[in-house]
């Protein structure tokens, strides 16, 4: 557990924003492209092949191979990835998916849209991620699968969660639209679900403008979830793939050449990325009232997603939307981490209001996203903080952090 910090009352002298390379607005995210980058999607461009096609397949098979699975299944985003994991699985009308209502990205939507019923189970408050204590009391006899997230880039509970998969015999489904490279008991995440779902937008730290990926070790599961995704050029003929339909979400060639390019320097984005959480956690500590990421037991590896931090008790929803607005009057895009799903109007109908899952609300209310990519220089990092804790007095400092 993070111990508080320390700070002095005194609010020092702040020197103007600095500037960015585009001069103005710190982003919020800001993608590693390069050269090389750009170069692959060029050819693709210069090639006769701009759908789904030989560079897709190359993109599946190296994804696969970082991560250690026998296949994977590109999709244009997690979201979709998941809906074609569930649509694989047969999951739908009639059948209950229990999942975490807390996360920056939306990709547990799926569930509702193939037609399920997402049951909630509110979270873990140091880490964000499902009390695996807080599941078995959901299950019911409609209950079929377990959705389960590494939420801002920290692993869940897989033993703890794969241990009541095998109980009561329900499939389980990862989440890692917000983790790449990050390890639980020395294991890439990505690696514990009976399928794994991958996420390729903004802010994360491998982004190919849209994308997903979907892995896993089952070669059943891998075809259905191909048939489902889009029928080859070459099988417009099978009557067996015609009898399926598919809902046409194939990636392109050219944001498969992105992901391959950027897979292939995966290790040294997320090093960088490392420096600035260094340089975070540097000038976070002289911030009292708040805790910063917090890594649980067995977890070895957190790649962030966001850097985000957590105001004390004392701290309403209001307060922090005030600090993401005086911050953003600063020229600095942060955000609220998160909307809980279950608060949504789109939950409403399966019972849920807000009170239901009070630690998530409780998590989401006081969170917030810092700007987080390897474009950061530390005295932008340094002018962030500054801002923040000068925003965050003017709305009530000093709470505890519990």
């Amino acid at each position: 557990m993070n111990a508080p910090v320390e700070v002095n009352d005194e609010v020092e002298e702040r020197e103007p924003a600095p500037e960015t390379s585009g001069g103005g607005l710190i982003p919020l995210s800001d993608p590693d492209i390069t050269l090389d980058d750009i170069a692959a999607v060029e050819a693709v461009l210069r090639s006769s092949r701009l759908s789904s096609g030989p560079v897709m397949e190359a993109f599946e098979a190296a994804f696969a191979d970082y991560l250690g699975r026998k296949y994977a299944v590109a999709a244009p985003s997690g979201t979709m990835g998941l809906l074609l994991a569930l649509a694989a699985h047969e999951i739908g009308p009639g059948d209950e998916v229990i999942a975490s209502p807390h996360s920056f990205r939306e990709t547990v939507h799926a569930i509702a849209l193939a037609g399920a019923k997402p049951v909630f189970a509110d979270i873990d408050y140091w880490s964000g991620v499902i009390a695996t204590g807080k599941i078995e009391a959901l299950i019911t006899s409609k209950t079929r699968a377990i959705v389960a997230g590494n939420t801002n880039g920290h692993p869940a509970q897989w033993a703890d969660l794969r241990e009541i998969a095998k109980k009561h015999r329900l499939i389980l489904l990862e989440d890692s639209t917000e983790a790449i490279g990050s390890k639980y008991r020395g294991a890439l995440v990505g690696t514990f679900g009976d399928a794994s779902i991958f996420d390729f937008s903004q802010p994360g730290p491998l982004v190919c403008g849209e994308g997903g990926m979907v892995v896993t070790d089952d070669i059943d599961l891998a075809v259905a979830m191909r048939r489902f995704r889009a029928h080859k050029p070459s099988e417009r003929a099978s009557v067996v793939v015609g009898s399926s339909a598919p809902y046409q979400v194939a990636m392109s060639d050219m944001t498969a050449a992105l992901g391959l390019s950027q897979l292939s320097r995966l290790e040294e984005i997320l090093e960088k990325r490392k420096l600035i959480e260094h340089y975070y956690f540097k000038h976070v500590k002289s911030f009292e009232g708040i805790k910063d990421p917090f890594i649980g037991p067995d977890v070895d590896e957190v790649h962030w997603f966001l850097y985000v931090v957590h105001l004390g008790t004392r701290f309403s929803k209001s307060s922090r939307d005030s600090i993401v607005e005086d911050l953003l009057v600063e020229k600095v895009e942060a955000a609220a981490y998160s909307n809980p799903l279950h608060t949504q109007r789109r939950y409403f109908d399966y019972g849920y209001r807000r009170g239901s899952l009070l630690v998530a609300e409780k998590v989401a209310d006081r969170a917030v996203a810092m700007p987080f990519h390897v474009h950061l220089q530390e005295r932008q990092i340094a002018f962030i903080v500054q801002t923040m804790k000068e925003a965050s007095i003017n709305v009530g400092a000093g709470a505890a952090i519990y």
